[in-house]
């Protein structure tokens, strides 16, 4: 797919079947993405990913304005969600060439499970798998899905979310603090 194409593709839908867990992590069923996002939400399962360069800078992005939950929302480099059928591996490789144009070997760092309402938009209810990854590669964003990025320190990272965590989505800040106090070895964190 050329650059163009690339930052312009539509990757995600409203109808997209995802996969329905149980609080165990056991796939129960399958429902489309408006589904599991109405209301309260039904539990499915999910990833985020935190892409470090070599500085040991996080890439951050900003949620696409037309996303319907947390639009406009600082969050951690890529998350998203395995379509039924596909497995974590395939759904994370896919969706982190997808949306910033990267490949680049990921580690599982843990689960869990949180839900969040963002008003009367619908709420996600979702069983988190956390990966962490590094690059160096050029980022090339998906503009249907990201506004803007940028990488940003650890360091600077806390201080904005101690200054400004209504700028970041929930499960950003659960994560990001989970990161720092229990894999800042692994990362290399200071």
């Amino acid at each position: 797919m050329n650059r163009a194409a690339h930052e312009n593709a539509v990757v995600s839908h409203e109808s997209e079947n995802l996969i329905l867990v149980d609080h165990e992590d056991q796939e129960i069923g399958n429902l489309d993405k408006a589904g599991c996002h109405d209301g309260q939400g039904k539990l499915h399962r999910a990833f985020s990913l935190f892409i470090f360069n070599s500085r040991g800078e996080l890439l951050l992005q900003k949620r696409s304005g037309q996303k319907r939950l947390w639009g406009g929302y600082w969050s951690n480099s890529c998350c998203s969600h395995p379509r039924q059928g596909e497995d974590m591996s395939e759904a994370t490789i896919r969706r982190l060439y997808q949306e910033l144009g990267l490949h680049c070997e990921l580690h599982f760092l843990y689960k869990f499970e949180y839900h969040a309402n963002f008003g009367d938009q619908g709420s996600e209810h979702e069983l988190c798998w956390v990966y962490v990854g590094r690059s160096d590669e050029d980022v090339t964003v998906n503009r249907n899905e990201i506004e803007e990025w940028r990488f940003v320190s650890p360091e600077q990272m806390d201080r904005e979310i101690d200054e400004r965590a209504e700028l970041f989505t929930p499960w950003f800040k659960m994560e990001w603090q989970q990161v720092r106090e229990r894999y800042r070895e692994i990362l290399g964190l200071t």
